[in-house]
């Protein structure tokens, strides 16, 4: 199977990247950090509202090709802990887009077999949005098709806080005096417990930086930083981050195939003694 049975090209581009990538090394789960709706609205002296709705345009089309790639998960960046800093009026616009999105893209999602998570602290969000979101994962619930995860009110630190007080929570509640944690102990209380952790981080507009995103999760991942502004990422960028990380070499801390695997202390002295 090539990658064309799976996406029909629109451009010739998007053809020339459909047949360098290899739908049998696809990443598992892809995560995006959507930056640059607001420059993006700035350079065509637009209101960043306006910026914000062709944001949720970028983010449809690349949903619906990554489900046609058959990508297990994608994570979505939306609203992080900090974002309420933001003008209130802004803020209101971003709540009232959500609700838009959800209302008008379910039965696509929906008919698409995708399923939808949001992650993050929703007790915090308007009532309207929380019920909105509810309903929306209540009817996706049985879909078996790609996990869609929306970051909504979410950072990476208080996630890990949330984590460490429900385990807490579940230590006291079972009456232990001693609990020792490890690793898949934390990885099971996350948010996204259940979920492969992301192969792929994508961050759009340029910025070199994670952003409270995702941060026990992206250990392992490969970063992919693009200067494209979120509005402007289409299919074409979206492919050209998968045919990129297809020539990358996940080491996970070990030695590049390449690279001599002896180890020899000996040779290390003579180098020494040379120099």
């Amino acid at each position: 199977m090539s990658a064309r049975d799976l996406l029909k090209p629109a451009t010739r581009e998007e053809a020339r990247l459909l047949d360098e990538l290899d739908p049998a090394r696809l990443p598992r789960h892809i995560a995006i950090i959507m930056d640059g709706n607001g420059r993006w609205a700035q350079r065509r002296h637009l209101p960043r509202v306006a910026g914000h709705r062709a944001g949720v345009h970028a983010a449809r089309t690349v949903i619906e090709t990554c489900a046609r790639l058959k990508i297990p998960a994608l994570t979505l960046y939306a609203f992080s802990v900090e974002n309420w800093r933001r003008p209130k009026a802004e803020v209101d616009f971003l709540m009232r887009l959500l609700r838009e999105y959800l209302r008008k893209e379910l039965p696509v999602i929906h008919r698409n077999n995708i399923r939808l998570l949001v992650i993050g602290r929703p007790q915090q969000l308007p009532r309207e949005v929380r019920e909105d979101v509810a309903m929306a994962m209540r009817t996706t619930a049985a879909n078996t098709g790609m996990q869609l995860v929306v970051a909504l009110n979410y950072g990476g630190r208080t996630e890990l806080v949330d984590a460490f007080n429900a385990i807490l929570d579940h230590v006291r509640h079972n009456g232990m005096d001693t609990f020792r944690v490890d690793e898949q102990t934390i990885a099971q209380h996350l948010y996204t417990a259940g979920l492969p952790d992301p192969d792929l981080l994508i961050r759009t507009s340029g910025e070199m930086r994670v952003s409270n995103f995702l941060l026990w999760q992206i250990a392992y991942a490969e970063i992919y930083v693009t200067d494209t502004l979120w509005p402007d990422f289409n299919r074409a960028r979206l492919l050209e981050a998968l045919v990129d990380f297809q020539k990358r070499e996940r080491r996970y801390g070990g030695l590049s195939p390449s690279e001599p695997r002896e180890f020899s202390e000996q040779a290390l002295v003579g180098r020494r003694t040379r120099g």
